[in-house]
């Protein structure tokens, strides 16, 4: 089965302006790619500000926003981190935007890990993996019937959509518990194929143990477009070791860059569907890998690409 492709869109530094955020989100749709990805900051100290100045708009404000200048194209937090926030609030928010974007949600979360962040918001680190489990298991209950308990109230829990995919960022193997337990699939990050292969196979495994269908596994990751036979190859060693989406990172200063990129994802993506409908061999590499279609952003906004120390998302780190 074709992965689905994904991208990165930076909701953080000049590159997060209202023109420049929707003039990308719109090249993704227009390039005919599954989704969108936003990252998750609330309070950077200015000793990791490189690349964003500490500027970084809400995920599921972004999202929400997105959601009306957009149609089709699927919106994903990559990744919400959970303990940063109360739970009843943030199921409100997420139902609020699955409701609005038409079903387009894919709720990526994890545990976070950024001390400053859990030190400004005065939330126990140590706790991050307890408050994490504990907002996941009152989602389920809230997104499970209309009528919900909280600290002894009930309350209608309305809108009530369908309930988005929940993917669980991290490494393994507290995040494939985590994902078994109250998710949909796992979001890893930069994992190669060789390395995805064994907790992916377990995931699967978790998952038919529990009567389940196959899990997702979503893996952020940077494919190499201006090299197609090498991206090509990457996408199918990805799925043949597990993946069932891609996410690409993408690294741009204007908006153009970003369209640029987005058009080569789009263009990968169209070979690898004609590959899978002649069911034959690789499809033939030819120069629109390197001459993307041409997509006109409303702006040229700049924004200094983020350190990679900095860099926001998941961390493949032990996560309690």
């Amino acid at each position: 089965m074709r992965p689905k492709l994904g991208i990165t869109l930076r909701n953080m530094g000049a590159a997060s302006e209202p023109g420049v955020l929707v003039a990308c989100a719109a090249a993704a749709e227009e390039a005919g790619l599954d989704d969108v990805w936003v990252a998750d900051h609330v309070a950077i100290p200015p000793d990791a500000a490189e690349g964003s100045g500490g500027r970084y708009l809400d995920p599921l404000a972004t999202l929400a926003w997105l959601a009306g200048r957009t149609t089709r194209i699927g919106l994903g937090t990559g990744v919400l981190v959970v303990p940063y926030r109360p739970p009843l609030p943030t199921a409100k928010w997420v139902a609020t935007v699955q409701e609005l974007s038409g079903g387009r949600l894919r709720l990526g979360v994890g545990v976070g890990w950024m001390k400053p962040e859990f030190r400004a918001l005065g939330v126990p680190r140590e706790r991050r993996g307890a408050l994490t489990d504990e907002t996941l298991a009152f989602l389920g209950r809230c997104f499970a019937g209309d009528e919900v308990e909280a600290h002894g109230q009930r309350f209608l829990f309305r809108p009530r959509p369908a309930r988005p995919p929940i993917l669980v960022g991290g490494a393994a193997p507290q995040a494939l518990e985590r994902a078994a337990r109250w998710g949909d699939g796992w979001l890893p990050m930069a994992l190669a194929p060789d390395a995805l292969r064994a907790p992916a196979a377990e995931l699967a495994e978790r998952f038919a143990a529990a009567g389940r269908g196959r899990p997702e596994v979503v893996v952020m990751t940077r494919l190499p477009l201006a090299e197609g036979a090498q991206a090509e190859d990457l996408v199918g060693a990805y799925a043949e070791a597990g993946a069932t989406h891609l996410v690409h990172g993408v690294r741009y200063e204007v908006a153009r860059e970003f369209a640029e990129e987005a058009a080569r994802l789009g263009a990968l993506r169209e070979a690898l569907a004609a590959q899978m409908s002649r069911g034959s061999g690789p499809t033939s590499r030819t120069s629109r890998w390197l001459s993307p279609s041409s997509v006109r952003p409303k702006s040229s906004t700049r924004s200094r690409p983020e350190s990679p120390s900095r860099s926001p998302g998941i961390r493949n780190q032990r996560i309690p």
